[in-house]
């Protein structure tokens, strides 16, 4: 008789191979019932975890950023760093979770894809998920500007839309165009953290 497994390792295990049929199916045709025949169970115990496929969808998007915020603040507080610093190493970590996560990112692409088919809003869905990291770069913006590391005129909206523009570049190199790396996207980062400077 096998040991029992935790309820958080077990929905961590439903979330892994949930993951592994949204990228094989797709979202629409990704199914609960398939989704439980994967994680070999029955769905009556999958609704034990989740009520249906979109909350599932939704738990492994919330705790893919959720990881990602915890990053972004820890480099946020650092006060051993500057702010272009802090923004170039913010930079680095966010594509470097993109391409860790890009499986993830694929399947919300057919997600966002499918939305705005359906007439849907994806541009609000995304800035509503990015909300708190958007937050965190505005704030080392400012804080930028007010120590006189970066230029008074640098518009805070600006400067932080032109970084989530690398970001979603990212993205799309690594779901749109099936490359393994952001190879390129570093030393943009750094050229827009510099063009920053007074």
């Amino acid at each position: 008789m096998s040991a029992p497994i935790s309820h958080e390792k077990r929905k961590q295990e439903i979330l892994e191979n949930a993951l592994d049929v949204f990228i094989e199916e797709g979202y629409e045709d990704t199914t609960f019932q398939k989704i439980a025949e994967r994680c070999g169970i029955t769905r009556t115990i999958l609704y034990l975890y989740f009520n249906n496929k979109k909350e599932i969808f939704a738990e492994s998007l919330k705790r893919f950023l959720a990881s990602v915020e915890v990053r972004i603040a820890t480099v946020a507080r650092d006060g051993n760093l500057s702010c272009e610093e802090k923004m170039v190493r913010i930079g680095e970590m966010v594509v470097s979770a993109c391409e860790e996560e890009s499986k993830l990112l694929s399947v919300v692409l057919d997600y966002l894809l499918r939305l705005k088919a359906a007439h849907g809003d994806p541009d609000e869905k995304v800035r509503r998920r990015t909300v708190r990291m958007r937050h965190i770069l505005a704030s080392i913006v400012i804080d930028g500007r007010n120590r006189g590391e970066f230029r008074s005129d640098v518009s805070v909206r600006g400067a932080t839309e032109m970084f989530f523009a690398l970001v979603e570049s990212a993205v799309f190199r690594l779901v749109v165009l099936g490359r393994k790396e952001a190879t390129g996207l570093e030393e943009a980062l750094r050229l827009f953290a510099r063009s920053l400077r007074p």
